[in-house]
């Protein structure tokens, strides 16, 4: 068994639980009503922003703040995702069978990894078809979407990283989303805690996920964004299979 049957049993597994269904219906139903309400102010603003040829469009003020918006609720979704991956196995004394069928520690992060950021990078797609569906009636800016999109991507599966070393490291899906919540909360305020201080180029501003997300959002695509969030991943995941193979190693 590799990595890709594990995601694929884990997904399965996630599907049939009404916990994920209800909360793809409370984002998408949420994000859509948001949607709604952007859509509606720009349009009422539409006169004043003709007027002004090189302003913000459809694209900045409805398009990229709905994307921003579902990768904001991803700090939510993502711990609840991923709480029960390691530490619901770990609670059900499940782990050793999966080493038992001869699943290393990587393979089994790998796996629960992937089927947790399926289903967020499927919400994802859906959340993103939303501002596409009227866009034939204006003139997005199709480059700075998919770079937010990218953007959204690549800060979504840090999320989910996060998400799953924070489950390896505990033995009860509860604590496992409360430690994941707050890992992703300190990331995300380091930016302003750091303006706070008067810090705005030093290392905490470059530790926080709007630092590098932000940029995504206005059309950049920069290597050293794409690093960030990588060796984020990399970390999260490295993390988690350090306490796997720890587990593996005490039986």
């Amino acid at each position: 068994m590799n990595a890709l049957a594990v995601a694929r049993v884990d997904l399965q597994r996630l599907l049939v639980r009404p916990f994920a269904w209800t909360l793809a219906a409370i984002a998408l139903g949420a994000l859509a009503w948001m949607f709604l309400i952007n859509l509606n102010a720009f349009m009422l603003a539409q006169p004043k922003l003709a007027a002004d040829a090189g302003g913000p469009g459809f694209t900045d003020l409805v398009a990229v703040p709905h994307l921003l918006a579902y990768v904001q609720l991803c700090l939510l979704l993502a711990p609840l995702i991923t709480m029960h991956a390691l530490a619901g196995e770990r609670r059900a004394h499940t782990l050793p069978l999966l080493f038992a069928a001869g699943l290393s520690p990587a393979r089994i992060v790998l796996g629960k990894f992937l089927s947790a950021l399926i289903y967020l990078l499927a919400l994802l797609v859906l959340v993103a078809l939303i501002p596409v569906l009227p866009a034939q009636a204006t003139t997005p800016d199709w480059g700075q979407f998919g770079a937010a999109l990218l953007g959204c991507t690549l800060c979504i599966a840090a999320l989910t990283a996060i998400g799953i070393a924070a489950s390896a490291f505990s033995s009860h899906p509860a604590v496992a989303a409360i430690a994941a919540l707050l890992i992703v909360l300190i990331l995300a305020m380091l930016d302003a805690g750091a303006h706070a201080t008067g810090i705005g180029i030093g290392w905490l501003a470059y530790l926080a996920l709007p630092t590098h997300l932000t940029p995504f959002m206005h059309g950049l695509v920069a290597s050293v964004d794409i690093i960030y969030f990588l060796l984020l991943i990399a970390l999260a995941l490295s993390f988690a299979v350090r306490r796997l193979a720890a587990d593996k190693v005490r039986g």
